[in-house]
C-alpha cells in the first residue's frame, strides 16, 4: 500500500521557519520525481516544489524561491521543505505527492 506521511506544520510567526517531513512507503521512492503543493484556505492547489528522483535538480514557484528548499533523503525514503521567511500567505495545509499518489497533509499556519 502506497502511503504519503506529512509532518512538521504547526502554527509560526511571519519570520518563522518549519521544516516538513513527508515519509514514504509502498513504492520505489528512487524512481520518482517527488513534489510539494499546498491549498490556502478558499483557494486551489498551488504547486510550490519539486525534485527529481536523484536530488540533484529541483524547481520552485516564484511564490517560494528563494524561502524554500526541497530535499530528499533516499536511504530514509522521505522527502524535505525547509521553509525559511515564513509569511501569512503561506498558510495553507501542505502536500506532498508524486505521479502516483498524494498525502493527507499537514497545516501550516504563519500568524503573529
Amino acid at each position: 500500500e502506497v502511503q504519503l506521511v506529512e509532518s512538521g506544520g504547526g502554527l509560526v510567526q511571519p519570520g518563522g521557519s518549519l521544516r516538513l517531513s513527508c515519509a514514504a512507503s509502498g513504492f520505489t521512492f528512487t524512481n520518482y520525481v517527488m513534489s510539494w503543493a499546498r491549498q490556502a484556505p478558499g483557494k486551489g492547489l498551488e504547486w510550490v516544489s519539486g525534485i527529481n528522483n536523484g536530488g540533484g535538480s529541483t524547481d520552485y514557484s516564484d511564490s517560494v524561491k528563494g524561502r524554500f528548499t526541497i530535499s530528499r533523503d533516499n536511504a530514509k525514503n522521505t522527502l524535505y521543505l525547509q521553509m525559511n521567511s515564513l509569511k501569512p500567505d503561506d498558510t495553507a495545509v501542505y502536500y506532498c505527492f508524486y505521479l502516483e499518489g498524494w498525502g493527507q497533509g499537514t497545516q501550516v499556519t504563519v500568524s503573529s
